[in-house]
Order: structure tokens, then C-alpha cells, then sequence
């Protein structure tokens, strides 16, 4: 009996860590400017780390904001639709991403309940590239439409 409980504790860990190991997401991701097409006034994500955190996610962002001054965020929760709160971001306060397929989710970001961000996020079948393609609405109510392609690390 313990072997059989010990057997099956050890292959569910070992697809857990295949799980996580086989997300395309998971790695450091670093912007390509010359493949990307960032808005007028928009920021600007250079690096964003994404790795595993128990059974949650952890993105890392730094870049620069629309005025060029850096930026950091931290985000931490699941790719399943629901809100997470956002730190070191003045723009947003929460985040949420809901995987749509293998190598696609949609994201969105909130500042005070009001969606301020929304998006689409697809990883190349070879896993080498990541495109985010986005729109924010600005404090001043004018949409900005960017697209961020980055090279995996």
C-alpha cells in the first residue's frame, strides 16, 4: 500500500514538473525594437521574466514608461482568467491572463475596477518568439496600439 501511495505521489509530481517545464511562456524574454511597433506615448516592456512560483506564475517586467523613465512591475498569479494584483505599476493596479490555446492568451489590466489594457499574446511553434499586440485607453481616454516582439533568452 505505501508503495503504491509513494509511486503515485512521484508520477504527480513528475507531471506537474513536465507541466510547468513544457509552458512556452516560462524564460526571459527580451524586446526586438526592430520587429516591434510600440504606440506614441505608450511604455515600453524591454525585459520580462516569466517563471513558476509554486502552482502560479511570476512575471517580472522592466522597461521604460512613455515619458522614458524605468519601469518595474511584478505580477504573480494564474493564467486562468482571473484578477491579480499588479506591483510597482502606476498604471495599473491589476492583471489578469486567460490562455486561450498551447501557444496563445488574451491579457487585461485594470486601474480601479476600470479595464485600461487589453491584449493578445502568441508564442512562435518553435518557441523562439513572443508577440504581445495590445490597446490602453491613456489617462486622457485616447487608445494607443502596440506591438511588442520579443526573442526568448
Amino acid at each position: 500500500m505505501k508503495r503504491t501511495m509513494w509511486a503515485t505521489l512521484a508520477m504527480c509530481v513528475a507531471a506537474a514538473a513536465v507541466s510547468i517545464a513544457a509552458d512556452v511562456n516560462v524564460g526571459t524574454w527580451k524586446l526586438n525594437p526592430s520587429k516591434s511597433k510600440i504606440g506614441a506615448g505608450a511604455a515600453r516592456n524591454e525585459t520580462v521574466k516569466i517563471e513558476t512560483a509554486g502552482d502560479s506564475v511570476k512575471v517580472t517586467v522592466d522597461g521604460k514608461d512613455a515619458a522614458g523613465k524605468p519601469t518595474h512591475n511584478e505580477w504573480t498569479g494564474k493564467f486562468d482568467g482571473k484578477e491579480y494584483p499588479v506591483t510597482g505599476d502606476p498604471t495599473a493596479d491589476a492583471r489578469s491572463y486567460k490562455q486561450v490555446n498551447d501557444h496563445s492568451w488574451t491579457l487585461a489590466q485594470k486601474k480601479g475596477g476600470t479595464v485600461i489594457t487589453t491584449g493578445r499574446i502568441a508564442v512562435s511553434p518553435d518557441g523562439k518568439t513572443r508577440t504581445v499586440t495590445t490597446t490602453t485607453t491613456d489617462p486622457q481616454g485616447k487608445k494607443v496600439s502596440s506591438t511588442a516582439v520579443f526573442d526568448k533568452q
